[in-house]
């Protein structure tokens, strides 16, 4: 299987909304999703397969995932949420040691063995060193490496600095757009799996031939053509700018706005359609809503 193909497949199944089945989740292949429990949360996490994306794509597609928090707290961005969902099991096993060390230390303390309370003080202490390191949200923070300061060059007072030709101005700044750029793309790879996600579901609960499935396909065609036509923009923008303005920023900052709300309004329908699917008894109103919900995203999107 190609790598882009592999890629878009990981990316669809970490985007799809679970399944469930006798208190049971699934993931779109129908892989059972584990609970994750921390002491102050229980959810299921669909966690990403290794070697295939990026850790700026797990970032980015499995933000809730352990690899995104092993992510954020090797870049020191972490925090306890991060920690304690990296570490779930500990405390849960420091729970089970410490009712067991407890359990031998009782006739230990009433026998009153001097060497044996020692080495029983000792592995009370342990564990909690250990925590003390896992726990301690300083740990994680980044440390930038200290350089040795480069002798400073003798530079004759009579040198000039060296002038910069235009071209060389305007290389600069087009490269300072080139973010844009990678943004338009990411979206566009979120866009398509969820697209590819909604009609796969719309199919599901709306079998064709049915006027509701027709309405629904040709709302999702025009979010397609509307979604593309802000990527065509904003590409053209990037690659046609000729210097790097508050104005040209401002409309590649419109252009990615609505870009992600398409993709909102498409997650929503989606969600709203995985809720419903079992559903035999939706009422019209419901769909109504949906779609005008739509139609007015489209209309605001189209009048901008």
């Amino acid at each position: 299987m190609p790598n882009g193909t592999l890629k878009n497949k990981e990316i669809k199944r970490l985007t799809t909304p679970l399944t469930f089945k006798n208190s049971k989740a699934y993931d779109c292949e129908g892989n059972l999703i584990s609970c994750v429990e921390t002491l102050s949360d229980v959810r299921f996490i669909i966690e990403p397969k290794e070697g295939i994306l990026t850790e700026d794509e797990i970032m980015q597609y499995a933000p809730d995932s352990k690899a995104a928090s092993k992510i954020r707290l090797n870049r020191g961005l972490g925090n306890m949420e991060d920690v304690l969902l990296v570490h779930e099991s500990v405390p849960w096993i420091f729970g089970l040691y410490y009712i067991l060390l407890v359990s031998v230390a009782l006739p230990i303390i009433h026998a009153k063995n001097t060497l044996l309370m020692i080495i029983l003080l000792i592995l009370f202490i342990l564990p909690l060193v250990y925590s003390y390191y896992i726990f301690n949200i300083k740990n994680y923070e980044y440390k930038p490496k200290k350089l040795h300061p480069l002798p400073k060059p003798d530079i004759p007072k009579a040198t000039k600095e060296p002038e910069v030709s235009d071209d060389e101005v305007e290389v600069k700044q087009i490269e300072s757009l080139k973010g844009y750029e990678r943004e338009v793309n990411n979206l566009k790879v979120l866009f398509d799996v969820k697209e590819g996600v909604v009609r796969d579901l719309i199919k599901k609960r709306f079998e064709p031939p049915q006027i509701t499935y027709d309405k629904f396909i040709a709302m999702v065609d025009s979010c397609h053509n509307l979604f593309y036509t802000q990527v065509d923009s904003a590409t053209n923008i990037v690659n046609l700018a000729v210097e790097d303005s508050p104005r040209i920023r401002k409309e590649l900052d419109n252009k990615i706005t609505n870009m992600k709300t398409i993709i909102d309004q498409i997650e929503e329908l989606t969600n709203e359609l995985v809720i419903n699917i079992s559903s035999e008894n939706e009422s019209e109103d419901d769909v109504n809503n949906l779609l005008n919900d739509m139609e007015n995203l489209i209309d605001s999107v189209k009048e901008y």
